[in-house]
């Protein structure tokens, strides 16, 4: 179970209303077609879209290869760390508003982190703790470098478990691994811990906070913690290679409690929202054109660019912003089950990668992204 949590939320990496009717043309699904037809892929749906509008929206496979079932443009994914940016630009809003500074301390806003410990040698039979030399700060907990854990030991067997209140209680007397600013490591603690301060500071609960203040205003309709009957219906198989590494076999999201209906399972900020390729390509959109989108502003400009550039500081190889992973072309971040957003600010595109792929591919299906990438980028890139 531990090797699955590692694998499942550890990988970091508009539009205007989609219309009923997909853009004229198949471009991408063409190219996508022989890695379904060599059963090294399942299904996919993409998306390609630029500041002002939808540019392609394919599916291609299956969402059910034993039933039979086509993917379709309007399949439900499990998004996993995607979640992750989500979170970090809800808790922009907040910075924006001037309800929040980036270099606040966290126990400003949640007094049990006050008491926090740092262990400096960890074996099977000890641990030797002592004070950190400073206070870990929103900005390290959005960048992954506030020396938390991927995650704490109350968070098994199943991440959605915990309300994040007492998920980030737990957070908080389990030792830092390391000092604060000092190293990058992956956590699903810290963005769940952004998650918490977005609660306390906006006397709101985080979901509800996400639904008003980014999905309602955007029409991401289906973008959730809890599929409804009817959205679970939409939702496509997860799958892994067999066991002679020659095809695919079906799987459950296990990290989570089922059903995943059941409104007693607890939101996760690091990774537990479902959607579509059409509404993260919204949320993407908004990203592309500076916080805004249909001249509703959901973020500033500033914030947008402080998300996107380097924050894990000149001392570290890792390019990490807040909630983003960044490169030379623009910004995104990837999900457990190979999911992708990607806002290519050099090329003035958001491409959206929409899988659900556990434990790699078996043949050639590792180069199905990248495949639709190059596509992408050379036909739909600018001046193209």
């Amino acid at each position: 179970m531990k090797h699955l949590l590692a694998v499942c939320l550890a990988i970091p990496f508009v539009l205007l209303p989609v219309l009923a009717e997909e853009p004229a043309g198949k471009v991408i699904s063409p190219v996508l077609q022989p890695f379904v037809d060599s059963n090294s892929l399942a299904g996919a749906v993409a998306l390609v879209a630029d500041k002002d509008k939808v540019l392609a929206l394919e599916a291609v496979g299956f969402a059910d290869i034993k039933g039979k079932k086509p993917m379709k443009t309007d399949a439900i994914f499990w998004i996993a760390s995607m979640t992750k940016p989500i979170t970090a630009t809800a808790l922009m809003i907040l910075v924006d508003e001037g309800k929040v500074k980036l270099d606040d301390p966290i126990e400003k806003y949640l007094p049990e982190f006050k008491d926090l410990w740092v262990a400096v040698e960890q074996d099977k039979e000890h641990v030797l703790l002592k004070k950190p030399k400073s206070s870990v700060t929103i900005r390290q907990v959005l960048s992954h470098t506030s020396g938390m854990p991927f995650v704490s030991g109350m968070e098994s067997p199943y991440l959605d478990q915990l309300s994040i209140r007492d998920a980030v209680r737990s957070y908080a007397i389990t030792p830092l691994k390391t000092e604060p600013g000092t190293k990058y490591a992956y956590s699903n603690a810290g963005i769940n811990t952004a998650g918490r301060i977005i609660e306390v500071v906006s006397g709101m609960s985080y979901e509800d906070f996400l639904q008003k203040r980014i999905f309602d205003p955007l029409g991401m309709k289906d973008s959730t913690f809890w599929p409804t009957e009817q959205q679970s219906a939409r939702i496509a198989l997860t799958y892994k290679p067999n066991k002679e590494k020659n095809g695919l076999e079906s799987m459950p999201i296990a990290v989570f409690q089922h059903p995943l209906t059941d409104r007693k399972r607890h939101p996760l900020p690091g990774g537990g929202l479902f959607s579509t390729a059409s509404d993260i390509g919204r949320f993407c959109q908004m990203l592309l054109n500076g916080g805004t989108l249909d001249g509703k502003r959901i973020v500033t400009e500033s914030a947008v660019k402080e998300m996107a550039i380097k924050q894990t500081g000149d001392a570290l190889k890792d390019n990490y912003g807040l909630g983003w992973a960044v490169t030379p072309d623009g910004f995104g971040h990837g999900g457990a089950y190979a999911t992708n957003m990607t806002i290519d600010t050099k090329r003035g595109l958001v491409l959206v990668w929409m899988v659900q792929s556990a434990g790699g591919y078996p043949g050639d299906g590792g180069k199905a992204f990248p495949t639709f990438t190059k596509t992408a980028q050379d036909k739909f890139g600018t001046g193209k």
